[in-house]
């Protein structure tokens, strides 16, 4: 039977949100719960199983769970010291930036798995020492939730990734790592190029190559509109020095030249005209 547990038993009377640090036992669970609020996690110390209906996975410091409600899950730590920090979110907050934002909350049949590097792990601590010290309202709620959120959908990853493509991908969406090109992603994730591709294609639909110039392109066209680098440099910058491929490339991905992007797009707003 699966246990069921209540955010009016768990929120303190006016809170939207309750944030609690645990130490877990190593004891497997007897039974999966499912809650009727949303929740999001991330293992801040060691090794935790995390169990769903579709089996059980194994989560590292960083990684980050978001299970909606009526999703089943448990939890178990591996070895000692395996530490969590777990948000509880009153579901009227994730509906209304659901409402707000198009479904910006992961969906699914089991809970999001996603990853947070030193950096950003490092942000997330911060938010949720922030998060300790408000009064646990709505406006608290969603100062912790839009950004990372946001910060979620900028550098999404499909659910299915195993966990080393899961992290490439993180990882791809940083300059030094885009720069390198297909080459430099697959060197994140530590396997030959061809299992990479393969799994690509499975997983996303697109080789190294194409996923990286996905990113590359979409680098470039923010640097057109936010500054006036030459575009020789913002090519550079992209890792691609060859001019006649750069331009090939983002008319592919835009439609038109980086010139015509820079013109259509950029607008003098500290100083107009």
């Amino acid at each position: 039977m699966t246990y069921l547990l209540r955010h009016a038993d768990i929120l303190q009377p006016g809170a939207m949100i309750h944030l609690t640090r645990a130490t877990l036992t190593t004891a497997r669970p007897k039974a999966l719960h499912k809650h009727d609020y949303f929740e999001v996690f991330w293992v801040q110390n060691g090794i935790v199983r995390h169990h769903t209906p579709a089996g059980s996975d194994r989560l590292g410091e960083g990684d980050l769970i978001l299970v909606s409600p009526e999703q089943e899950h448990a939890i178990q730590g591996k070895g000692e010291h395996a530490m969590i920090v777990s948000i509880s979110v009153h579901p009227d907050v994730v509906n209304a930036l659901n409402n707000r934002h198009a479904g910006v909350w992961p969906t699914g049949p089991v809970p999001a798995r996603l990853h947070r590097d030193m950096r950003q792990l490092s942000a997330l601590n911060h938010a949720a020492l922030v998060l300790e010290a408000s009064p646990c309202n709505a406006l608290a709620a969603e100062a912790f939730l839009l950004p990372l959120l946001a910060d979620l959908q900028a550098g999404s990853t499909p659910q299915n990734a195993p966990d080393w493509l899961a992290r490439a991908l993180t990882a791809a969406q940083k300059a030094p790592v885009f720069q390198e090109g297909a080459a430099g992603f697959v060197a994140q994730t530590g396997r030959a190029h061809a299992h990479v591709s393969r799994t690509m294609r499975k997983v996303t639909g697109q080789s190294p190559s194409e996923y990286i110039n996905m990113i590359r392109m979409a680098h470039a066209a923010r640097a057109l509109t936010t500054d006036s680098e030459p575009v020789s440099q913002i090519a550079a910058t992209c890792g691609i020095p060859n001019m006649a491929h750069f331009h090939k490339l983002f008319r592919a991905h835009h439609g038109m030249t980086p010139l015509q992007y820079r013109q259509q797009y950029q607008r003098n707003v500290v100083q107009p005209a």
